[in-house]
C-alpha cells in the first residue's frame, strides 16, 4: 500500500499528433491554459514558477517552484515540483512521456516523491491524483482540441 502512495501514474490516449501534444506541454501560453500560469522554458536547468490556487489544508501556497530536469524533445519532459513558500515539505518530480499511438498520442504522466509517512504528502497525493485525472488532463485535451481547431496541423510536411 505504501508504494502506491509514493507515486501518481496516469496514462491517457490523446487523439492529436505527438508534435501537437509536445507543443501543449512546452509552450508557456498553452501550459497556462491547462495547468497554471508560468514562465517555463524547455531548457534543462531553467528554474521557473507556476501560479495556482492555494490549498491551505496541505500547506500549498499556490506557488510552485520548478526546474527543468530533462528534455528529450518530442518525447519526454521531467521537472521538479515543490511549494515555493515551503508550506509543504513535498519535493517531487513530474515526468511527461509521449509516444505515437495509432491516430494520436499516448501520454504518460508520473508524479513521484510522496512520503507515505508524512500526512501532508498523503493528503497532497490524494488531491493531486484526482486533480491530474479529473481536472488537468481534461483541460489539456480541451486545449489541444481548441488548438487543433484554431490552426491547421503544423506536423504535416510541406509539399
Amino acid at each position: 500500500m505504501n508504494e502506491q502512495l509514493t507515486t501518481i501514474e496516469v496514462q491517457e490516449f490523446l487523439p492529436h499528433p505527438p508534435a501537437r501534444v509536445w507543443q501543449a506541454l512546452t509552450e508557456p501560453g498553452l501550459i497556462a491554459r491547462w495547468l497554471m500560469e508560468n514562465d517555463f522554458q524547455a531548457v534543462v536547468g531553467h528554474q521557473y514558477q507556476m501560479r495556482g490556487i492555494p490549498v491551505p489544508a496541505v500547506g500549498f501556497s499556490g506557488l510552485v517552484a520548478s526546474e527543468v530536469l530533462e528534455v528529450d524533445a518530442g518525447k519526454r519532459l521531467r521537472i521538479s515540483w515543490r511549494d515555493a513558500n515551503s508550506g509543504n515539505t513535498l519535493n517531487s518530480t513530474v515526468t511527461w512521456s509521449i509516444s505515437p499511438e495509432g491516430t494520436g498520442t499516448r501520454l504518460s504522466l508520473v508524479h513521484d516523491g510522496f512520503d507515505p509517512n508524512e500526512p501532508t504528502h498523503v493528503a497532497s497525493h490524494r488531491i493531486m491524483s484526482a486533480g491530474w485525472q479529473n481536472h488537468v488532463l481534461p483541460r489539456l485535451l480541451q486545449t489541444l482540441s481548441e488548438l487543433e481547431s484554431a490552426e491547421p496541423d503544423r506536423t504535416e510536411p510541406d509539399n
